[in-house]
C-alpha cells in the first residue's frame, strides 16, 4: 500500500470516530435487550422478543425457512400451538398509556388492562380480545386455546358499595374457550380458574357461582358438573392419561378464617367429584387437615395421588383488644433458627404443607404420611411410581447454621405404602437426589469431595469417584469452605450409568461401581483447558439415551472463547467441533420435532442478536438489535495478564474507548468483584444499573476500564485484593496511555469492602466509590441479614469474607480487615453509597465509614436512597447514581468542575426539591 494511500485511511478512520458521540444519560431508556426466545414445533417459526429498558417492547415471529417476519408491539407470554399453525399472546398496554394512569392515581381496575392477540402463522393474520387476564393452550392435540376475561369496570357509587362489600372474595369472569380451526367458541360465566388436560381433551373450570367446578369435554362439547356447591376450588390436575382429575376445595363459611379444604377426585366412570381426603380421613394425624397450599401429582401410574397435609391453624382470637397486650419477640438461645430468621420466613413456613400419598384404588382407604414438622422435605421419585420417596431434615443440625451457613441433612427411604422410614445418610454436606429410576440416590460429600451412590434395594453404598486423580469439586476454591460439586449432566436409560462433570471434562460411572469410570469427553476438556457442559434440550427427557447425539457448551479457559461441541454417544471420544468464537452464547432451544435450534449471541462490541441453525456450522441472524450504537463512541474488551509481587499468575479485561489513541493519556477507574475475566465477551448494554460501574458509559466518555480477578488466602481478603488490584494498577501504568495520577476505584457490596480497605493502605488513587461497603468486620460479624434473617457469622467463618475462625479466635485478622481501624491514613476521596433497606450489608457499616472520615475531615459523602435495597431497584434512583458517580469521577480524574451536591450537599429542607446536579466553580 502506498504512503499516501495509507495517510488518507487513517484520516478516515480517524473522521470516523470523530463523528461519533460520547454516550450521554438520555441513551438508556431505548436500548434494547433480548427478552424470551421460542420455536414451534415444527421448527418453522421463532418468536423472540426486543426488550426496551422503559418503552415498548416488540416480538418478532421470523419463518426460519423463507424469512418471513411478523412484528407484533407489546405482545407478550407467547406459545406456540401444538400444531404450529397458531400462535397467542397477550399483547401489553402502552408504556406511556400505563405511565399517564399511575399519574393519574386510577386504581388496579381501572388501569388498562392486556388484550389477547391470536396469530394465524399460515395467514399471519391477527385476531384480538381486549381486557384479556389469561389465556392457556393444551400441550398437545388440537388447536384449542381458553382465555379469562378480566372483570366488566363499573364505576357508579351502587358497585362500588357492593365490591367493596364483597372484598376478600375472589369473583370469577368469563371463560371463552374457542376452536382455532373452526373458529367455534363457547363462553362460561364466574370462572375463577381452569386448566386443560395434557391432550386438550379436557377442560375443568372452577366458578363463583353455584355451579362450583365443571368439566368439558372439548371433542364431545358435552359438559359434566363435577361440583355443584359454592366454594373455592383449585389446582386441577391430570393424570398421565388425561381422564382422572383431581383438586383441592374448600366451600367454609365466607367469614371463617382457617379453612377446611379437601381433595377432590373424579373419574369417566364417576358422575360426580367425590371427597377423597377430608380432616378425619383414616391415617391423618390428630389436629391435623389437608393442606390448601400443597400441590397435587398422580404417579405416573395412575393409582396413587400425592398432596399436603398440615397442621390445622389456630385462628385469631378476635376477643383480644390490640392495645392492651403486649409486641415483643423473644429471642432464646436454643432456638433452631433466629427470631429474624423465624419472622422472614413466616409466611412460608405458614403455608409449608407435608407431603402424603393415598392409593386411590385401595379398598380400604387411608392417607399414608410421608413427612412431619421433624422431617419437613421431601421428593417422589421415579415419576411417583418408587415404592419409596426421599425425605430428608436438618432438624437437630439447625442452630449451627448460623456460622456454617447450612446445616448437615439426614436423609431418609420413606415407604409410600407403610410411611416406615429407613436412615441412609447421616448429617450430608452437600446433597442427594434419586436417579429417574429410582433405584439408587446418588449424593455428594463436601467434606471428602466424593460422590457416592446408595442402592435403593440393597443398601449398598458406593464411592464413584475415588482414586480417580481428577478432582469433581471446584479446584480454585479460595473461600474458608470444603469445596462444591462441579455438578450432574445427566443420568442414561434404566438407571445404567451417572454422568458427572470435573472442572473441564464429563465422566460416566456405573452407579454399582462394577464397571471402571469413563471420560466421556475423553480428556479432551483438560487437554485444552476447556469446559464442556451438557444441554438438556427436552425438558421432558429423564434419561439421557447412550447412542444418542449429545450437544455441549464449551468454554475456553484461556481465551475465554464460547462455542458448541456435539458427541455421538458416551463412549470415550473427542468431542466434534460446532462452533467456536470470541462471543456469548445463550442457552439453547431446540425445536420438538426436528434439529432446529434458537440462540442468542453477542460481545462486548457486538450487540446480541438472534439466530436460528440446524447444524451450527451455518447459521441464520434474525435479529438486528440497538443499530443505534453505531452512532456512537463505543469501546473494546481485551484480556490482560501479569503475575503478581508473590508470583501469582493473574487476568483481568481491559475496557478501551473505541476511537483509542495510544499517544494521548487516559484516567482508568478499576472496577472489581472476585473473578470477571470469564466474561471477556458478555455484552454490556449502558444502562442505569442497581450500584456497579456503567462500563460503557465511561468508556464512551474517554475512561479505560480495568476489570482484575482476585484470588484469595484465608484470614487475609484485604491483603488479597491489594495484591491483584495493585499488581494489575501497576502494570497498566508502564503504558504512556494510562495517566497514572487519575486513577479510581469503584466496587459493589464485597467489591465496595475492597475499595474501603484499598484506600486505607494506599495512595494511589485520586478516588473512590464504595456501594454498600462492610467497614468494621468486628461489628458486622454479629449483625444480622435482614433480607433472609440470617446471621452474618457464616460469611466470615466459611464464605465470601474469607476470615476462617471466629471473632475470638482470631480477633487481629477481624481488626486487620477492617478499613475503619486504618481511616486516618485515607487520603482518597471517597462517595459511599449504604441504604437504608439493605438487607444483606447493614447500613450502619456505610455509617460507621463516613462518620468517621468526616471527623477526620477526609473528603467523603454518602448517598443514602431511602427505603431502598442493597442494590438499587427503583430505576429512578438507578439514574440519580448514574449521573453522581459520572460527576464524582469526572471532577476527581478529569479536573471538571464540581456539582452542587459535592460541594455544599443537599439539606434536609431542601430534599424532594433540588437534586444538585448543578456544576459550580467551587472544590468540594
Amino acid at each position: 500500500m502506498k504512503p499516501t494511500l495509507t495517510l488518507f485511511l487513517l484520516l478516515l478512520a480517524s473522521m470516523s470516530y470523530a463523528q461519533k458521540k460520547p454516550l450521554d444519560h438520555s441513551v438508556y431508556d431505548s436500548w434494547q435487550s433480548i427478552g424470551s426466545k421460542s420455536l414451534s414445533n415444527n421448527g418453522q417459526w421463532a418468536a423472540y422478543a426486543l426488550m426496551e429498558q422503559e418503552g415498548d417492547a416488540k416480538t418478532y415471529f421470523n419463518h426460519t425457512l423463507n424469512r418471513t417476519q411478523k412484528e407484533i408491539p407489546r405482545a407478550d407470554l407467547v406459545k406456540f400451538s401444538n400444531s404450529s399453525k397458531y400462535a397467542a399472546f397477550l399483547i401489553k398496554p402502552t408504556f406511556q398509556q400505563t405511565r399517564q394512569e399511575k399519574i393519574k392515581k386510577k386504581k388496579p381496575e381501572e388501569m388498562t388492562k392486556d388484550s389477547l392477540g391470536i396469530l394465524n402463522l399460515g395467514t399471519l393474520t391477527v385476531t384480538k380480545v381486549a381486557r384479556v387476564k389469561s389465556y392457556k393452550i393444551p400441550e398437545q392435540g388440537a388447536d384449542l386455546i381458553a382465555y379469562q376475561l378480566e372483570k366488566a369496570v363499573d364505576t357508579t357509587k351502587a358497585a362500588k358499595a357492593a365490591a367493596a362489600a364483597k372484598k376478600g372474595a375472589e369473583e370469577g369472569t368469563d371463560l371463552v374457550f374457542k376452536n382455532l380451526n373452526t373458529g367455534i367458541e363457547r363462553s362460561f360465566k364466574l370462572v375463577t380458574s381452569y386448566a386443560f388436560s395434557k391432550n386438550g381433551q379436557q377442560l375443568v373450570m372452577a366458578c363463583s357461582g353455584p355451579t362450583g367446578v365443571i368439566l368439558l369435554n372439548t371433542t364431545k362439547g358435552t359438559i359434566k358438573t363435577l361440583v355443584s356447591k359454592k366454594g373455592n376450588y383449585k389446582d386441577f390436575v391430570f393424570d398421565e392419561e388425561n381422564e382422572h382429575i383431581a383438586f383441592l376445595g374448600e366451600s367454609s363459611p365466607e367469614k371463617q378464617e382457617v379453612k377446611e379444604y379437601f381433595v377432590y377426585y373424579n373419574s369417566p366412570s364417576l358422575d360426580t367429584a367425590q371427597v377423597l381426603v377430608e380432616t378425619d380421613f383414616p391415617g391423618m394425624p390428630a389436629k391435623w387437615a389437608v393442606s390448601g397450599d400443597g400441590k397435587l401429582t398422580f404417579n405416573k401410574a395412575g393409582d396413587k395421588l400425592y398432596f399436603g397435609i398440615a397442621p390445622i391453624k389456630t385462628a385469631k382470637d378476635t376477643t383480644l383488644i390490640d392495645f392492651e397486650h403486649a409486641k415483643l419477640d423473644i429471642w432464646g438461645y436454643k432456638d433452631d433458627y433466629l427470631q429474624p430468621m423465624q419472622i422472614k420466613n413466616a409466611e412460608k413456613e405458614g403455608k409449608r404443607s407435608y407431603l402424603t400419598n393415598i392409593d386411590i384404588f385401595n379398598s380400604d382407604p387411608r392417607i399414608v404420611p410421608l413427612t412431619d414438622l421433624k422431617l419437613p422435605e421431601a421428593s417422589i421419585i421415579n415419576d411417583g411410581d418408587s415404592e419409596f420417596v426421599l425425605a430428608s431434615t436438618d432438624y437437630g443440625n439447625r442452630i449451627s447454621s448460623q456460622w456454617s451457613g447450612v446445616a448437615g441433612r439426614d436423609y431418609y427411604l420413606v415407604n409410600v405404602k407403610s410411611g416406615q422410614r429407613k436412615k441412609i445418610i447421616e448429617s450430608l454436606y452437600g446433597y442427594a437426589t434419586a436417579s429417574p429410576g429410582g433405584k439408587y440416590i446418588l449424593y455428594y460429600n463436601k467434606k471428602d469431595g466424593i460422590w457416592y451412590t446408595y442402592g435403593v434395594t440393597t443398601g449398598k453404598v458406593t464411592a464413584l469417584n475415588k482414586g480417580i486423580s481428577e478432582k469433581f469439586a471446584e479446584e480454585d476454591n479460595d473461600v474458608p469452605d470444603d469445596p462444591s460439586a462441579y455438578g450432574v449432566a445427566a443420568w442414561t436409560e434404566d438407571d445404567d450409568a451417572v454422568l458427572l462433570y470435573d472442572r473441564y471434562d464429563i465422566w460416566a460411572f456405573t452407579p454399582d461401581g462394577k464397571a471402571t469410570p469413563k471420560n466421556v469427553t475423553n480428556g479432551y476438556g483438560r487437554a485444552n483447558n476447556i469446559t464442556f457442559r451438557y444441554n438438556k434440550l427436552d425438558p421432558e427427557q429423564r434419561f439421557l439415551l447412550k447412542r444418542s447425539t449429545i450437544i455441549l457448551s464449551a468454554f475456553n479457559n484461556v481465551t475465554k472463547e464460547n462455542g458448541f461441541f456435539q458427541k455421538n454417544g458416551i463412549d470415550p471420544k473427542n468431542p466434534e467441533l460446532l462452533v467456536m468464537g470470541p462471543f456469548k452464547y445463550s442457552t439453547l432451544t431446540k425445536a420438538k420435532e426436528v434439529d432446529r435450534y434458537l440462540f442468542d449471541k453477542g460481545n462486548y462490541v457486538q450487540s446480541p442478536n438472534v439466530f436460528s441453525t440446524v447444524d451450527f456450522k451455518t447459521e441464520v441472524k434474525l435479529s438486528a438489535t440497538n443499530p443505534q450504537q453505531q452512532n456512537y463512541n463505543w469501546g473494546t474488551a481485551e484480556l490482560v495478564k501479569w503475575n503478581t509481587p508473590k508470583g501469582f499468575k493473574a487476568e483481568g479485561i481491559l475496557y478501551k474507548p473505541e476511537n483509542f489513541d495510544p499517544n494521548k493519556k487516559y484516567p482508568m477507574i478499576v472496577y472489581f468483584y472476585e473473578k470477571l475475566s470469564d466474561g471477556l465477551y458478555n455484552y454490556q448494554a449502558p444502562a442505569p444499573t442497581p450500584s456497579r460501574l456503567n462500563i460503557p458509559y465511561f468508556v464512551s466518555n474517554g475512561y479505560l476500564v480495568f476489570a482484575p480477578d482476585i484470588s484469595y488466602e484465608t484470614g487475609y481478603p484485604g491483603k488479597s485484593a491489594m495484591e491483584f488490584i495493585n499488581s494489575g494498577v501497576e502494570q497498566l501504568k508502564k503504558n504512556n496511555w494510562v495517566e497514572g495520577t487519575k486513577v479510581g476505584l469503584q466496587g459493589q457490596s464485597w467489591g465496595g469492602y475492597q475499595v474501603a480497605f484499598l484506600i486505607t493502605q494506599t495512595n494511589m488513587y485520586a478516588a473512590a466509590w464504595a456501594g454498600a461497603p462492610v467497614a468494621n468486620m468486628t461489628s458486622a460479624y454479629g449483625g444480622i441479614r435482614w433480607e433472609s434473617g440470617m446471621n452474618r457469622q457464616f460469611q466470615y467463618e466459611k464464605t465470601q469474607s474469607r476470615i476462617g475462625a471466629t471473632l475470638w479466635e482470631k480477633p487481629e485478622l477481624y481488626i486487620e480487615n477492617s478499613p475503619l481501624f486504618f481511616l486516618p491514613k485515607v487520603n482518597t476521596p471517597i462517595a459511599i453509597m449504604a441504604n437504608d433497606a439493605d438487607g444483606a450489608v447493614p447500613w450502619y457499616q456505610g455509617i460507621e465509614l463516613f462518620t468517621g472520615l468526616k471527623r477526620l475531615g477526609k473528603p467523603s459523602w454518602l448517598l443514602n436512597y431511602n427505603n431502598e435495597a442493597h442494590n438499587l431497584m427503583l430505576r429512578q434512583n438507578r439514574k440519580d447514581i448514574q449521573i453522581r458517580q459520572q460527576q464524582f469521577f469526572d471532577y476527581y480524574l478529569k479536573g471538571a468542575k464540581a456539582p452542587v451536591w459535592m460541594v455544599g450537599g443537599i439539606s434536609a429542607t431542601e430534599k424532594g426539591n433540588t437534586w444538585g446536579f448543578d456544576l459550580t466553580n467551587e472544590k468540594p
